[in-house]
């Protein structure tokens, strides 16, 4: 096979992960009120849409409900809610220390920054559904 011939690579324009949440207000109260998302796309009225997406700066993050209002028990299923701890979103942010007082002041109860064992100061907590949410920088760096 020639490779010269191959076409190159299309442009690539950062990435938005897809999750399913149970209580879509408990998770734009998270990733809105307190994190600072913006909705720029909503496929319902008000907060209990079933589908948003949602922006800060140059990240995206796509929610949907797990299920359709109509269908929604009174509780998360356990065994899907488990698997949410599978999936963890790093957000790159030079002053831990800065976030982690700010998601304290918003009684998240965060544990202080810590040196991760790939040598970067990190904080992490989980969101209303059990996804795993980082905050991260090289150690010594601004």
């Amino acid at each position: 096979m020639n490779h010269s011939s191959a076409p190159s690579r299309p442009a690539l324009k950062g990435m938005c992960p897809y999750i399913e949440v149970f209580d879509m207000p408990a998770a734009l109260r998270f990733y809105r009120d307190i994190l600072g998302f913006t909705i720029t796309q909503s496929a319902g009225d008000g907060d209990d849409a079933d589908w948003v997406l949602l922006q800060l700066d140059d990240s995206y993050l796509m929610l949907n409900t797990a299920y359709e209002k109509e269908f929604r028990p009174a509780q998360p299923d356990p065994a899907r809610f488990k698997g949410h701890q599978d999936t963890a979103f790093f957000f790159n942010c030079p002053d831990t220390d800065a976030m982690y007082y700010y998601l304290n002041s918003k009684g998240l109860g965060v544990s202080p920054p810590f040196i991760t064992g790939y040598g970067w100061k990190a904080i992490s907590l989980a969101d209303p559904d059990g996804y795993s949410i980082w905050f991260h920088w090289p150690d010594g760096q601004q």
